[in-house]
């Protein structure tokens, strides 16, 4: 079990920001910090977070993953995607991993994930996850194509600080596999929980702008999309390099 230290914060900028500025806990340790309202929550690139105040969770995780190869670092995101749908498992079926960092209930978007990390040689020396998950919104106003609350599903209030511990929990439980020579197990999870794991389904290359038929074969340590087209050939994408096309 590592040693849990919890902030909360009442606004902030960014949880990322905030804990960017701590020093790093040791390496039993994490430190968390949540707020009820971020002013400048991001997603990948230049993705805006909309989140109602003190309606969801709005928070990050530092840790200091020092026996990770930066050529593995993709599992890290795996356990702490594998962490918020064991928690949300709890609460409703149908929780998927999209890669490479969303969290779908079914075809809809309930949670996001910004990781942060710093390098010191051939490993990993702080790793910050910054993670927005929709809780008890009721209404969403942005041009986000797909978003979906807990509430939405099982039509009820959860308490965003019950939830938050136990994601935290979970997080302890896939992190400690991560970072302690366990990652084949990991990556088996994060494979059986993938969103659009079976079947054929329609992508685009974003540089060409070229639409594909394929199916997932797998995602690598290092985080990359491995599709099989239909005439047997396969192609790898890394972030923003494909997208799904969704109906």
């Amino acid at each position: 079990m590592m040693q849990h230290k919890i902030i909360h914060l009442a606004q902030t900028a960014s949880t990322n920001d905030y804990l960017r500025a701590l020093p790093s806990p040791q390496d039993d340790s994490m430190t968390v910090v949540y707020a009820d309202w971020q002013t400048a929550g991001r997603g990948q690139g230049n993705n805006k977070w909309e989140s109602e105040a003190g309606k969801n969770l709005l928070f990050s995780i530092l840790v200091c993953p020092t026996s990770v190869d930066i050529t593995r670092q993709f599992v890290l995101s795996m356990a702490g995607a594998l962490a918020v749908k064991a928690a949300l498992d709890k609460y409703t079926d149908g929780i998927s991993l999209k890669w490479p960092n969303d969290i779908y209930w079914h075809d809809r978007k309930i949670s996001g994930t910004l990781i942060e990390t710093s390098v010191k040689g051939r490993t990993l020396a702080r790793c910050i996850y910054g993670i927005g998950l929709n809780v008890n919104q009721r209404e969403f106003h942005s041009d986000a194509p797909n978003p979906v609350s807990l509430y939405n599903i099982i039509g009820v209030e959860t308490p965003t600080e019950q939830l938050l511990d136990e994601i935290v929990q979970h997080f302890d439980h896939f992190y400690s596999l991560a970072v302690g020579g366990h990652s084949d197990h990991i990556v088996s999870q994060y494979h059986a929980a993938l969103y659009r794991r079976e079947g054929t389904h329609a992508y685009e290359d974003t540089s060409t702008g070229e639409q594909f038929s394929a199916r997932i074969d797998h995602v690598s340590a290092d985080g990359r999309l491995h599709l099989a087209l239909s005439d047997g050939t396969m192609r790898e994408y890394t972030l923003k390099e494909v997208r799904f096309v969704l109906d």
